[in-house]
């Protein structure tokens, strides 16, 4: 469940265009939260890949909980994704930093991914309250 509700909240400030239609004064919230924004993604980067990675060591769950598997894999990508959008200058000057095969490398990849934003946060949106309601409908025993 706490992959699904962090997979909201990454999403919605991804996307700041649907919370300010919703709430016009959250613009002094998103505000507030954009100094942080890279800190943000690299956060939330490390934990989508954390969840990859717990997916991959629990490949088992295909024969018992093949749809929850399949949406912790999905969510855990999604938010892997997001979270390096939002926090590539941090990611680029704390990992990449000196190499600048790496730094062109990534910033290719960051160049392809963000037209491709708010798609990402919509589908992040849908993928983490799946993922919510999927934790109670699917428990892993």
């Amino acid at each position: 469940m706490i992959y699904g509700i962090t997979l909201i909240l990454l999403s919605i400030i991804a996307v700041p265009s649907l919370l300010l239609a919703k709430k016009p004064n959250a613009k002094e919230l998103l505000e507030k939260i954009e100094p942080y924004q890279g800190w943000i993604g690299l956060v939330f980067c490390i934990w989508g890949v954390w969840g990859i990675i717990t997916s991959i060591l629990n490949i088992g769950w295909l024969t018992s909980a093949p749809i929850w598997w399949a949406t912790l894999l999905a969510g855990s990508f999604v938010e892997a994704t997001l979270g390096f959008m939002l926090g590539f200058g941090v990611i680029n000057s704390l990992i990449i930093g000196k190499n600048e095969q790496a730094v062109t490398k990534a910033a290719e990849l960051r160049a392809k991914l963000a037209p491709k934003q708010g798609k990402l946060g919509m589908l992040g949106i849908a993928v983490g309250i799946w993922m919510v309601i999927a934790s109670f409908l699917f428990t892993i025993a």
